[in-house]
């Protein structure tokens, strides 16, 4: 018997002529987290297979990869009745169990013997050279094996993978990351769905502190582990912001700093290639994330805004957060620079001719270009930023 893991794809079966695409990035994906490691790597159409002595390290790692629907820990042996009965017998020897089923899923259909048939017969094998029963419903151990043309596969355990589309199937998008607990969900779920990342966070020292600036670095290390080339794009926001304290009144800046957020990520976007916005706005949850919010400081650029989590609630949010452990960094007690100057009345339904008419106070273009060009780039995300904090 030789021991590998064997990986579903899921979701990637369903694209026909594309999936030979598909399933490329996802094998070049796998390739670049495990680099490092001594393996060798197989893949079809269908099925990819991993052989090495790190199995359960590479389990671990393969758990962050989008597109992957599930790992599973094997034995390959080959394809007919008996290898398969003498490996099963030695496969179970060091098992402790009371009660089993088998479960036989024929995808050669040249294999002789019918699934459940396959399934009668290894029940017997099992009955005869253990103390145990079968039941059905409720086992201790459900016994796995998956007949192809290349072998036959026995496995009990079976990972879920992430599911989702590889990372970079549909190009790379900037997601607008800030300190809180929406931006990370929704930078997630967008590389759930194949859009790699580049991330824009606007800093406005002294007003934010250094540990808000690391806060979010942290942030973008915690979602690189998804990814592994993350960028974090850093914008010196301090005087635009202050500029618009002074020449706007109060219950706008919200509004008018959102605008010219959008005039600096659309510019960024286009000098970096990228292809839309992505945000952590979710639908009412402040003065800014109304409807007629959205269309207003929307309307500042022409490229798509994709907003991950606009559909769903605060406590949807935080289940997600808290399962891509980034949560607990979001919590931390350092505002941004969304959060420092909060009006107490900020606008809900803005009205974008009185945006226009505060914007012409003051020559916000050359603010916006010059917080472009000064933009720092952080481009390595390790481990080490777990210290920042």
């Amino acid at each position: 018997m030789k021991k590998l893991l064997l990986i579903k794809y899921g979701e990637l079966t369903t694209k026909k002529g594309n999936r030979k695409t598909f399933i490329k990035l996802l094998v070049n994906n796998i390739n670049s987290i495990l680099s490092g490691f001594k393996y060798t790597l197989k893949y079809d159409y269908v099925r990819m297979y991993i052989e090495s002595d790190d199995i359960e390290i590479i389990i671990e790692k393969l758990k962050n990869v989008f597109g992957i629907h599930s790992i599973v820990e094997c034995y390959e042996v080959n394809n007919n009745i008996d290898d398969i009965s003498k490996s099963l017998v030695e496969f179970l020897k060091n098992i402790d169990f009371k009660t089993f089923k088998v479960e036989t899923k024929r995808a050669d259909k040249n294999f002789p013997i019918p699934s459940m048939e396959c399934s009668r017969r290894l029940g017997g094998v099992v009955l005869r050279n253990f103390n145990c029963s079968v039941d059905v419903h409720n086992p201790n151990l459900i016994i796995k094996i998956e007949i192809r043309a290349e072998g036959a596969f026995i496995y009990l355990r079976e990972f879920k993978g992430l599911g989702g589309y590889p990372v970079g199937i549909q190009g790379k998008g900037l997601l607008m990351l800030s300190g809180g607990i929406d931006s990370p969900v929704a930078g997630y779920l967008a590389l759930k769905r194949g859009v790699d990342l580049e991330c824009l966070y606007f800093e406005s020292p002294p007003h934010t502190s250094l540990e808000a600036k690391n806060k979010v670095i942290k942030l973008a290390s915690i979602i690189n582990k998804y990814s592994g080339n993350l960028k974090v794009h850093v914008v010196p926001f301090t005087k635009l912001q202050e500029e618009i304290y002074k020449q706007v009144p109060d219950n706008y800046v919200i509004t008018i700093m959102r605008r010219m957020m959008y005039r600096i990520a659309s510019k960024l976007i286009l000098k970096r290639h990228l292809k839309v916005i992505i945000n952590g706005e979710s639908i009412g949850q402040v003065a800014s994330q109304t409807l007629t919010s959205m269309q207003v400081i929307n309307s500042v650029t022409n490229l798509p805004v994709i907003r991950p989590v606009a559909c769903m609630d605060k406590l949807e949010i935080i289940d997600v957060a808290k399962k891509i452990e980034t949560y607990e960094t979001s919590i931390l007690p350092f505002e941004d620079c969304c959060t420092i100057f909060l009006p107490k009345h900020p606008v809900i339904n803005p009205d974008e001719s009185k945006c226009l008419e505060y914007e012409s106070r003051f020559n916000y273009e050359k603010l916006v270009d010059e917080c472009v060009n000064n933009i720092e780039t952080i481009t390595t995300l390790t481990e080490k930023q777990d210290e920042l904090l």
